[in-house]
């Protein structure tokens, strides 16, 4: 028999742990220069170890680098993290990246991603939303190596591309779909 009140004290407790990362607020924000020097540490490890992740990178309008997105989740999960929007090697401006989720989950971890703005569309886009929401808006596809390993310049056609990479800890699947992404002053 499934005992309520556990679920509901755990699922109270997750929500009271995970507030701070529902909610954060710019005087939460790392600094500029933390989160460009993370941001292209980030980037410098996807393309070692990703070669179509740095063919993306030579033909991207703009990159969107997330180095760091801890997830946790009991019931209800939220994961959060900051990044750099970097257009012709410059900075862009800065942005967090927020997910709420409800359901069978437990855990947390560690991840990065970065997008890969491909079409001035993409580009527009972010720059003129309030709050980009990834699955509305310009399409993203997230990259896996089975994607991966057919990428060429020829066979670029959607908005944007997105990898997942660093994952560390114990939650099952990451997803970026449903992260809200909204500008932040550092």
């Amino acid at each position: 028999m499934i005992n309520i009140r556990a679920i509901l004290v755990a699922t109270s407790l997750a929500t009271a742990a995970l507030a701070p990362l529902a909610a954060p607020t710019c005087a939460n924000a790392a600094s500029a220069q933390d989160l460009n020097r993370d941001a292209d540490e980030a980037l410098q490890q996807l393309y070692s170890k990703n070669p179509s992740a740095e063919l993306l990178g030579k033909h991207a309008r703009a990159i969107l680098v997330f180095p760091k997105i801890v997830k946790a989740g009991l019931v209800f999960g939220g994961a959060y993290g900051e990044g750099v929007l970097k257009q012709d090697s410059k900075v862009d401006g800065y942005y967090n990246s927020v997910t709420a989720s409800w359901g069978l989950q437990a855990g947390a971890q560690s991840y990065g991603y970065a997008v890969f703005l491909m079409s001035q569309k993409a580009v527009d886009y972010i720059h003129r939303s309030k709050g980009w929401e990834i699955g509305s808006g310009p399409t993203v596809v997230v990259v896996n190596q089975g994607i991966a390993k057919n990428l060429s310049t020829s066979t670029l056609k959607d908005d944007a591309y997105a990898f997942i990479f660093d994952q560390q800890g114990l939650m099952a699947g990451v997803n970026i779909e449903g992260s809200k992404i909204s500008r932040i002053k550092p």
